[in-house]
Formats: C-alpha cells, sequence, structure tokens
C-alpha cells in the first residue's frame, strides 16, 4: 500500500501544505545567539535559512485537513543542512470553524476515531532520514483556552497521550517521544510515564511590556526556565526548550540573547532551545496583544 493511500480521506480533503519552514524570499543570514548549547528554529519566514549552526528544524503538523506529502519536502529542507526534524504534531484542524470541542476530541481518542491519522503521520516520519522527535498536544497544564487538548483532567491526557504515542510508535519505533508541558505548577500530574518519554520540552517566552506592568519587574531567561526546570528535572530525562521567543527594547532582548544558548551549571540536563520565529498567534493576557518574536521584529523601539 502506498503511503498517500494510507492517509485518511479527512486529513487530505483541506488542501493544506504544512508550514515546511522554507523560506521563500531571501534573507540575508541570521546568526543563532552566542553559547555551545544546540540550537534550532521554527522558521517559517526562513531567516534562518542559511544559518550553519541551526540543528533543529521545528514544523508544527495539525492531524486534520493537512497534505501529509509536505513532510518529505521538510525531510529534504532539513538534511540539506544537516538538522533533524521535530514535529509537533497537534491534535485539531487549523481551519478555525472546523475545529472540534474538547469533549469531542476526548471521546473521538478513546475510542479510536483518530488512531488512523496519528498512524498515517507517523508512517511517513518512519519513511524520512532525517532523525524525528515526534511532540504531540504540548503545553496540556496551559489554561488559557488556547489549545482544545490543554487542562482537561490529567488521568484523561495520560491516558490520550499514551494512546497516540502507542499508535505512532507500531509504525515508527525509532522516533524520538517529546512530552511537552508549558512548565507550570502541577505539570507532574499530566507526566505520561517513563515507558512513553524520551525527552521533555519547555516553552519560555519573555514579553518585557507585560512583565514591567502585571509583575512588576523584567524577568531574566533563567527567571522564566528556572522554576519550569526545577519542576521536570525529577524525571530524570533531557529536557528542552522547545519553544522560545523574547520580545523587548535593546536592552532586554540583549540580555535574553547572551543567555539563552549558555552552559549552566545548575541545569545539567538542558540539551538544546528551539526558536519560535513568527508572530504568536493567540492573545497574550492582559490585553498585549499578539507579539511578534521574529528576531528581525523583536526589539521593540522606544
Amino acid at each position: 500500500m502506498k503511503l498517500h493511500e494510507m492517509i485518511p480521506k479527512r486529513l487530505r480533503s483541506g488542501g493544506i501544505i504544512v508550514p515546511l519552514l522554507i523560506g521563500m524570499t531571501s534573507y540575508s543570514a541570521q546568526a543563532a545567539p552566542p553559547g555551545g548549547l544546540p540550537f534550532g528554529a521554527y522558521d517559517p519566514p526562513g531567516e534562518f535559512s542559511t544559518d550553519r549552526e541551526l540543528t533543529t528544524e521545528h514544523l508544527f503538523l495539525p492531524w486534520e485537513d493537512v497534505f501529509l506529502g509536505s513532510l518529505y519536502d521538510a525531510d529534504v529542507y532539513a538534511r540539506e543542512r544537516n538538522r533533524d526534524l521535530m514535529v509537533t504534531i497537534e491534535p485539531w484542524t487549523w481551519t478555525r470553524d472546523s475545529r472540534n470541542t474538547p469533549s469531542f476530541l476526548i471521546n473521538g481518542i478513546r475510542t479510536g476515531l483518530y488512531d488512523e491519522n496519528m498512524r498515517a503521520i507517523c508512517s511517513i516520519l518512519d519513511d524520512l532520514e532525517s532523525d524525528v522527535t515526534v511532540r504531540w498536544a504540548q503545553e496540556m497544564d496551559d489554561d488559557s483556552g488556547q489549545f482544545i487538548w490543554s487542562n482537561w483532567e490529567p488521568s484523561i491526557y495520560v491516558s490520550a497521550f499514551q494512546r497516540m504515542i502507542n499508535v505512532c510508535r507500531s509504525v515508527a519505533p525509532d522516533v524520538t517521544v517529546m512530552w511537552s508541558p508549558l512548565g507550570r505548577e502541577g505539570l507532574e500530574e499530566y507526566y505520561p510515564g517513563d515507558d512513553y518519554v524520551d525527552v521533555i520540552g519547555l516553552s519560555v517566552f519573555g514579553l518585557q511590556a507585560w512583565e514591567e506592568e502585571i509583575l512588576g519587574e523584567a524577568q531574566t531567561f533563567t527567571d522564566i526556565f528556572g522554576p519550569r526546570y526545577e519542576r521536570v528535572q525529577g524525571f530524570g530525562k533531557p529536557v528542552i526548550v522547545a519553544e522560545l521567543g523574547y520580545v523587548g527594547d535593546a536592552g532586554y532582548v540583549d540580555d535574553w540573547e547572551n543567555s539563552v544558548r549558555q552552559d549552566y551549571p545548575e541545569y545539567p540536563r538542558l540539551t538544546s532551545v528551539v526558536y519560535f520565529n513568527q508572530q504568536e498567534v493567540y492573545p497574550w493576557p492582559d490585553d498585549f496583544g499578539l507579539p511578534d518574536w521574529k528576531v528581525s521584529e523583536r526589539v521593540v523601539r522606544q
């Protein structure tokens, strides 16, 4: 059976192409932040396309209404640059008016409705030449309402995660599996168990204006990352900053830029950071809009 024949019809009908992190516009090379820690990026604008320091290409993939053949293009793009792939699989469609409710998604996973979606994606991931990390249903500990898979009863999420990873591994036994909470207190309740996690991902975003107004002072990279690291380091797994972004004045951005790739003895399990080089798609709390994390836009001129 050919791979395209294994993709459920609902996965093919929309024809949406996965953002492949392939820059369609010519940019000058963007230097990764200074430091020795491995660095990657989610980079739809292609601003890191010629940066030889990047080791990871990150892409986001809905599991409904998507053309999965574009994954082969992402594989070629990554291999040409000696990068591996981190694939965030989001259990919904990017067509906002067609998205399911949390209860529908929970029931669909429990009854096996979405097994073939996961199987189809992972079958192709297994066929790629790049090393692949699968990151499924990230930031499950977030209570903002952004994701329909977040803030579930922990036991329900754990069961769903385990089922989907079992399905994925049945056709792609060599993928690396990432469990990726936002990093808030109580995240441990969502931990699916050592057998289902190879690496842990955390999200770290700094927004100077929000921090100064709401928290009273600007935060450093370690101010935000440190407590989140402490909440996961006891699991004994490698830790990656799976989503990273920072916006502020020149001094603020420069401070973060010189911090995110450093080798911190107090964080021995931290193995790499992956930048989110795109504008935010969900409103920041307290009416702070949609921060633009792109490296070309993140300095706010005052």
